[in-house]
């Protein structure tokens, strides 16, 4: 049987949709949910080489919203995020363990602005994590069991961003998530991942090339 060029066209379009790999799943949202600084600094770090063909996630403090690319800087999935309790761009003075990170004051509560080479890793308890800022124990891992895990995945599936403030720092998402889409990207090799400022412009920060904060 021959198929004429609009219908194969439209077999190829169909047969692209049905081997997409995870960046076309359900933790996709519209595109509206990506904000201009998104977009622009997805672009800054394609055109300028900058992720080095590494994987890498984007977390849009604004939005409370994390987006996760590879290496080719195709979305992989986007998720609503947990944050730091207080607002801010600034990391602790001091350095921080695993262990210690409860005791930070609620000032120092906050996700760091930035760019930083992360890894995957674990915890003290053992879980995957992917460490972003291993000095200061602050990593992207799921929502934990305990008595705060229900109000938490209450507050990841709200459409505000206004209820997302929970974290001592760290970016927190749905187990799903970090299973589907973190895990099989940036938690089986080294990438990079964007913290996006709140206090100041993000061309400020990502204008030019920053140093690396480099993951241990």
């Amino acid at each position: 049987m021959r198929v004429g060029g609009k219908a194969l066209r439209g077999l190829m379009v169909a047969a692209c949709v049905l081997l997409s790999p995870v960046w076309a799943s359900a933790f996709d949202q519209p595109t509206d949910k990506l904000s201009a600084d998104v977009h622009d600094l997805h672009r800054w770090a394609l055109d300028t080489g900058d992720t080095h063909q590494q994987p890498f996630a984007i977390v849009d403090k604004k939005a409370a919203r994390i987006f996760v690319f590879d290496g080719q800087g195709r979305l992989v999935g986007a998720s609503n995020a947990l944050l730091g309790q207080a607002p801010g761009d600034h990391q602790p003075l001091t350095s921080v363990s695993d262990s210690q990170v409860a005791q930070l004051p609620l000032a120092d509560r906050t996700t760091p602005a930035g760019r930083f080479a992360s890894q995957p890793g674990r915890n003290l308890s053992g879980e995957a994590v992917v460490w972003f800022d291993y000095a200061a124990a602050l990593a992207i891992h799921r929502v934990r069991p305990g008595a705060s895990q229900a109000r938490r995945l209450r507050d990841l599936a709200s459409d505000t961003p206004d209820d997302n403030r929970a974290s001592l720092g760290c970016v927190v998402v749905t187990p799903a998530f970090f299973e589907a889409v973190l895990q099989p990207t940036l938690g089986r090799q080294r990438g990079v991942v964007y913290v996006l400022p709140e206090d100041r412009p993000v061309q400020a920060m990502f204008g030019r090339p920053l140093p690396l904060a480099q993951a241990r």
